[in-house]
């Protein structure tokens, strides 16, 4: 694979690799934090564009019944989804938050729970909303400590349909390579999870644009 050859001011070069490259251009997106400043139809959404359209290629792929989101915010992925769902003519998002945002968006295909994505009280009210034989995916967008990451990791992947995915969102952080001053975050609960469970798979494929909020965050359930 070809290196790139940076020249300075002064004259002298430096031959980069293109995952150093990649790194560069992901820290320096990242501390612009213009991803605080991006919006969905006018809804703040805290994700990288290119993410997003890989979540338009993976639903549009795997059709879930349902996408269960872990943290809400301000409520524009959860819109976002639900427009996919509208082009697509199916599909439902639960969305859960620790917080009630006012004006969070409203649509026919969200349904939002507030409380905390661990409380096993929470899970059961999803359970209910869901229905049984549904197809799901879930995303995890919430508190990003890795203890608590884990033990979503572990509540909600018995709730992806074999085939569908479990995404896990900003593994870049910690030194992966953002915000190295984060500490144990969500790259280390998908370590811990992968050594624990043999049930699902990274699947680098949804990497596929070079810069991703979620390295090894897209967790494909074997079939």
């Amino acid at each position: 694979m070809r290196k790139f050859t940076v020249t300075a001011t002064d004259g002298t070069s430096v031959e980069l690799s293109p995952s150093t490259v990649v790194d560069l251009f992901h820290n320096l997106y990242y501390d612009s934090r213009v991803w605080e400043n991006t919006f969905w139809f006018g809804n703040q959404i805290l994700k990288c564009p290119l993410d997003m359209w890989i979540y338009q290629e993976l639903f549009f792929q795997i059709k879930p019944d349902v996408v269960i989101e872990c943290g809400s915010f301000r409520g524009g992925s959860a819109l976002f989804y639900a427009n996919l769902f509208d082009l697509m003519g199916k599909g439902h998002v639960v969305s859960i938050d620790v917080s009630s945002y006012p004006s969070l968006p409203q649509h026919p295909r969200i349904t939002y729970i507030t409380g905390s994505s661990t409380d096993p009280k929470v899970s059961e009210a999803i359970l209910h909303a869901i229905g049984p034989d549904k197809s799901v995916a879930v995303v995890l967008d919430s508190d990003h400590s890795r203890d608590h990451v884990l033990a979503e990791m572990r509540m909600y992947a018995p709730f992806v349909s074999p085939g569908s995915y479990m995404i896990v969102e900003d593994s870049n952080i910690n030194g992966h390579p953002a915000r190295p001053d984060f500490g144990p975050g969500p790259m280390e609960a998908i370590e811990l999870f992968m050594l624990e469970n043999d049930q699902f798979e990274i699947d680098r494929t949804r990497e596929k644009f070079l810069m991703t909020q979620n390295p090894s965050g897209y967790l494909k359930r074997k079939n």
